[in-house]
């Protein structure tokens, strides 16, 4: 079975399997709710404006809602392949979220009416996605087909659904998770090319490589209470930060701990679901904290991109 795991307001969903690392960790108390549908792979999840966190089942073609006492519902969002990957809340009080292969956005009210709009480029797989400084919702797409455009474009949806795309400079940088940043601008991942993309509301582009290069894989992305962005390495087993202005630090992971999706928290640092089942905790300093995640359920450590959000109520 998959389970949705809680710790006091920060909620995460199941990280991946593997050993106790040797470092420096803490404990915490974490309360585990069981999703309805076995095998749905929970894998995005966040604060809605209705006091619920609403989350993913890629596997299972579901939006599940669950209250902070762990009541859970679920919406049938489609069949076969159709991938559903990010969530976030939007400025109209909906849902928004992304169809990998289903190549689409969709949208769920906080009762469960869904609707969803087809991106024009095909094979696009929508994929991280956030709510800009314009109003809009903003989404990257991975793969962009077909080539020279494969995987180099980010996208604004508008509330009515009206999409508009945007190419970086980059051919083939696998835009993968987007953040709205305190500056104003939408920053993003690009997973391939190993730079973090900015984009201002009207499509103008710049992107600033990751010191660390051809191994680190940037993944996550969120913006931190200190006006800087935050950004997972997997490859590199680190934790970045942006600022405004692009300049990067580095942070590194002790153990070998993959980091994957990250929020940021009601305690102003920073949280993050890593392999080897642990949650991670960075402080505007760049302290690391981990906590172990001793999950009941072997079907829930399979997932390594779990995500992790902040429950308002």
């Amino acid at each position: 079975m998959n389970r949705i795991n809680r710790y006091a307001k920060l909620l995460a969903l199941g990280t991946a399997s593997g050993f106790f690392s040797t470092w420096s960790h803490a404990q915490l108390t974490i309360t585990e709710y069981l999703v309805p549908t076995d095998n749905g792979k929970p894998y995005d999840i966040c604060s809605g404006a209705d006091g619920n966190l609403w989350f993913t089942e890629e596997s299972g073609n579901k939006i599940g809602r669950i209250s902070p006492n762990g009541a859970c519902t679920e919406f049938q969002v489609g069949t076969g392949d159709i991938a559903l990957g990010k969530i976030t809340a939007g400025p109209d009080g909906n849902l928004w979220f992304t169809e990998g292969h289903g190549n689409k956005i969709g949208r769920i009210t906080p009762f469960g009416v869904l609707t969803e709009f087809q991106v024009a480029t095909a094979d696009s797989y929508p994929n991280g996605i956030t709510t800009g400084p314009d109003g809009n919702l903003w989404f990257a797409e991975s793969y962009a087909g077909p080539w020279p455009q494969f995987g180099r474009k980010v996208a604004s949806i508008s509330t009515a659904g009206a999409i508009t795309e945007y190419s970086a400079p980059t051919e083939g940088c696998y835009p993968n998770a987007i953040a709205s940043g305190a500056d104003g601008n939408l920053w993003f991942t690009e997973y391939k090319a190993n730079m973090i993309g900015r984009c201002t509301p009207f499509g103008v582009m710049l992107e600033f490589p990751v010191p660390s290069g051809g191994v680190s894989n940037p993944y996550g992305i969120v913006a931190g209470a200190d006006g800087n962005l935050w950004f997972t390495e997997v490859a590199a087993n680190k934790i970045g930060k942006i600022t405004p202005t692009g300049l990067i630090t580095e942070f590194p992971l002790p153990g070998g701990d993959q980091p994957y999706l990250i929020n940021t928290g009601p305690d102003g640092n920073i949280w993050f679901t890593a392999g080897l089942n642990h949650i991670g905790r960075i402080t505007a300093s760049g302290s690391i904290t981990m906590f172990f995640v001793g999950l009941g359920s072997a079907h829930a450590r399979e997932y390594y991109s779990a995500g992790v959000a902040y429950a308002q109520s």
